[in-house]
């Protein structure tokens, strides 16, 4: 991959570099690798690069069988399965538009998911399958991955890059999960952008943690891929199951979130381990000044990449590791092919030390969300007039500053979402699956400061009925993932409102310090 510098105005925070050549259709993304180079490294065994893109073929033309159609949806709701690994590859060959699944999702989740995007084939497992009911999902299940794999391939395809390719579910501020919806385009740059600016070479191998319908989690395998490298996919249970497949598997490179960055950095390490390590990467949550230190004294050979991204437009900024020691709270700059503006409520750009809403602009800009004009509408408008890429742009909703280096840190959210463990998690999701539960009338969720989770989930309700609290956390255990249940719930036989009788939540959240 070649770049075309690219010179603009420091204050519009825009990169130095646009692509060239232009962006590729996703499954051509294995291409880059050397055939017989590791690709995807398995518990049952080592997949070189020309092996992997036999089986995306097969699995492509298993799809094909099923009597799916171009632009027709796939769902998998899967651990990190060998199937799980190469789904996006697969659907793209196919034409087909891949709905990842969170595997901590459960049937309620699942079903809104399913209906809303129309998918005409979910991919799970048995017991996932058993713990649906009739009605959730209206199209035919498969349990048995092998089944999917044919006979014959599909050969590379010939998509438009700008054909739409995924749609990815995120929680918004109010209301149901929402489909960002992504192109071949999307996500072959971000594969790239991310391969470039964290120098990915093919001798590096990244341990993939994080889950696969997470776009960061994703691209832990599409920027190995396309850097020619070896992705090797974990569920861990704990993180000691972290540091022995770093050991087992030399890895170079791990991407996480801060409450992994606590866990590890409080758990002893074999000798010598935590010196394979040559990058760390972190977002989905600001890491406190004093992890920092301690991950920089632990991981020794390891470059620590601080990042900021969100879903509508997959990743916005990071922080060289050469700053990182002088500027440890920094969100960076734009990555490449990003254009990220601090502007005023008109629409001009911010002075340096002045809050102002993060705008992002340029290729790495998501489709819109899923056949919701409405609320695509709010957050994808046209690019402030000072943009050098112009276009539609993401108007994020956080408030940063921009320092006179041209380095953004984080000032405040300006919705009420709540971010724990890397998780955005809607507030409204989790007061309707309360008031759902009979045990409560009205209920608010609020995110709190915690030292572990950056947020907490703090529910509070007005009580319905005996043994209301045992009623609740029963409830919602069994029907929201377990990064959604409230670590407390308050009781209040009254809420505060404000003159039109409605909910006061600023006065709510001024209380309770959220």
């Amino acid at each position: 991959m070649r770049y075309v510098p690219l010179e603009h105005d420091r204050k519009c925070g825009a990169t130095v570099l646009q692509p060239d050549p232009v962006p590729q259709p996703l499954d051509h993304i294995l291409a880059k690798g050397d055939a017989h180079a590791p690709a995807l490294v398995l518990r049952s065994g080592t997949l070189d690069y020309l092996a992997l893109d036999a089986l995306v073929g097969r699995a492509a033309a298993g799809l094909r069988a099923r009597g799916l159609v171009p632009g027709d949806r796939v769902a998998a709701w899967l651990a990190k399965t060998r199937l799980a690994c190469i789904m996006p590859l697969a659907a793209a060959r196919a034409g087909l538009i891949y709905v990842p699944l969170n595997p901590l999702l459960k049937r309620a989740q699942i079903s809104h998911i399913m209906a809303d995007c129309g998918a005409r084939l979910l991919i799970t497992n048995e017991s996932r399958a058993a713990s649906l009911q009739g009605g959730d999902v209206n199209c035919p299940v498969e349990t048995d991955e092998d089944a999917i794999f044919a006979d014959d391939a599909l050969p590379p395809s010939s998509a438009d890059p700008s054909d739409v390719v995924e749609i990815l579910y995120t929680s918004g501020s109010t209301g149901r999960p929402k489909g960002v919806v992504l192109s071949h385009a999307n996500l072959w740059l971000g594969a790239i952008s991310v391969a470039h600016y964290l120098k990915l070479a093919p001798a590096d191998r990244t341990l993939c943690v994080l889950p696969f319908s997470f776009d960061y989690g994703q691209n832990q395998l599409f920027s190995t891929w396309a850097a020619g490298g070896s992705a090797i996919p974990l569920d861990y249970l704990t993180p000691r199951d972290v540091i022995k497949a770093i050991g087992k598997h030399g890895v170079t490179t791990l991407a996480g979130v801060p409450p992994l960055w606590v866990q590890l950095a409080e758990t002893s390490w074999p000798e010598g381990v935590p010196q394979l390590l040559r990058r760390l990467t972190n977002s989905g949550g600001a890491v406190p000044v004093p992890l920092v230190r301690k991950l920089q004294a632990l991981f020794s050979n390891a470059d620590l990449y601080l990042m900021y991204g969100l879903t509508e437009a997959f990743r916005s900024t990071y922080l060289d590791p050469a700053l990182v020691d002088s500027h440890p709270g920094s969100m960076g700059k734009a990555i490449p092919f990003a254009e990220i503006l601090v502007v005023r409520p008109d629409g001009s750009i911010t002075d340096d030390g002045e809050p102002g809403e993060l705008v992002h602009a340029g290729p790495l800009v998501a489709q819109g969300y899923w056949r919701d004009p409405e609320r695509t509408a709010e957050r994808y408008k046209p690019a402030p007039a000072e943009s050098e890429m112009g276009g539609t742009a993401v108007f994020s909703g956080d408030r940063v500053v921009r320092d006179v280096n041209g380095l953004l840190s984080f000032v405040a959210r300006a919705d009420e979402m709540i971010k724990s463990a890397g998780n955005r998690i809607s507030p409204t999701e989790v007061e309707e699956a309360a008031i759902s539960s009979g045990a409560a009338m009205e209920a608010v969720a609020l995110g709190v400061p915690d030292e572990r989770l950056g947020q907490a989930i703090l529910l509070i309700v007005r009580p319905f009925g005996d043994e209301a609290e045992e009623r609740l956390r029963s409830w919602l255990k069994a029907e929201l993932p377990g990064y959604m249940q409230p670590r407390d719930i308050l009781l209040r036989e009254e809420l505060p409102r404000n003159p039109n009788g409605k909910l006061d939540r600023a006065a709510i959240r001024k209380e309770h310090g959220a």
